[in-house]
């Protein structure tokens, strides 16, 4: 399925030169078949997170952002998709946490959730590498069912 997948990295400290995680995520992506991307890091600020979020569902089948999923009081990445999504997915974020906790128990200090905004999926992912390999690896055959779901009803803005 050719789609177009949104990179959110979430954090106070990491530039785009110094980002591991975001491009972990389209690594572990494009191993599942994925070419097609768009990346953003924004700060963890809920006004800057839900902007990049709304902007990339317009033009993306996908989002997932990486970081801000922890208890921090700066962790607000949750808090910032949850009024944004149409339908939550929160089996997807249960899926990752039990196949993540067979590497680590920290795998459930992870608060992010999933859903549908605008007739894009989204996804959460803690900010560490190693989890967000993890974490997509863990829910990585679902992702093109879910997405031809979503298609039935949602064309971005360029073209399906």
């Amino acid at each position: 399925m050719a789609a177009r997948i949104g990179i959110v990295t979430v954090s106070d400290t990491r530039s785009a030169k110094e980002d591991l995680s975001g491009p972990m995520a389209r690594q572990t992506l494009t191993e599942l078949g994925f070419t097609d991307f768009e990346y953003r890091v924004v700060h963890d600020e809920i006004p800057e997170i839900q902007e990049a979020i709304v902007d990339l569902c317009a033009t993306c089948h996908a989002v997932f952002t990486t970081g801000g999923t922890g208890f921090s009081p700066r962790d607000v990445t949750p808090e910032a998709t949850a009024p944004l999504l149409d339908k939550r997915a929160d089996s997807l974020c249960e899926l990752m946490r039990i196949k993540g906790s067979g590497q680590t128990e920290f795998a459930y200090l992870s608060r992010g959730i999933a859903g549908v905004c605008h007739g894009a999926l989204v996804v959460n992912l803690p900010g560490s590498p190693k989890a967000v390999l993890q974490g997509i690896r863990a829910i990585g055959h679902l992702i093109e069912p879910i997405l031809v779901n979503l298609e039935q009803g949602h064309c971005p803005a360029n073209g399906c």
